[in-house]
């Protein structure tokens, strides 16, 4: 893990990560390029021996821990996924990011892994994100909770003209607002426990 990503799950200023591997209290080694690398194990070991000092305080008590939003992407760009990879790394609060190529291997993701936000693009080869979408809201699902963003160069009329999408769904034009899908990935990941 990199200095910032642990300062996100700990809550902490990047600084203060830096400081505790300088003196020793988090075991971390140097890349070729001089960034410092932290296991994961390093710091779940660090969260368990400290977590009165490291639990966040809300006027004089303690507030139950935020878990990781849980962010699947669904885009058959490949330069796109990167790309939304490399903004995620950049978000300030703790996120857990995976992807897929088209609709299908949305689904299939979606079943193993039970992410809490999908962002999926909507012209996709194979199964389309429409189809996807629209198998995930059907009824009897049991993902009701799950919230869908759809980021599309399909105007409007067009969405509307392929059938158009669950309600719910909330939807971009491309190119992709990433502040703005981030604003909603932060609202939703404050509502987990």
């Amino acid at each position: 893990m990199t200095t910032r990503e642990v300062g996100e799950v700990l809550g902490v200023a990047v600084r203060t990560v830096q400081l505790w591997v300088e003196s020793g209290v988090l075991p971390a080694w140097r890349t070729a390029g001089g960034h410092r690398r932290i296991a994961r194990s390093a710091v779940d070991r660090l969260t368990r021996e400290r977590a009165d000092m490291l639990a966040p305080v809300v006027h004089g008590a303690t507030a139950p821990p935020t878990r990781a939003l849980r962010l699947l992407v669904v885009e058959d760009d490949a330069d796109l996924r990167q790309l939304f990879s490399m903004m995620v790394e950049g978000w300030r609060f703790p996120v857990e990011l995976s992807t897929a190529n088209d609709g299908f291997q949305g689904l299939v993701r979606i079943g193993q892994w039970m992410p809490d936000m999908v962002v999926t693009d909507l012209n996709m080869p194979g199964m389309n994100g429409f189809e996807m979408v629209r198998s995930l809201k059907m009824a009897g699902a049991d993902y009701a909770n799950l919230q869908v963003v759809a980021v599309t160069a399909l105007s409007a009329g067009d969405v509307a003209d392929r059938g158009g999408l669950p309600e719910g769904t909330v939807v971009f034009q491309k190119p992709v607002d990433f502040s703005a899908i981030e604003d909603l990935a932060r609202n939703r990941q404050m509502t987990l426990r």
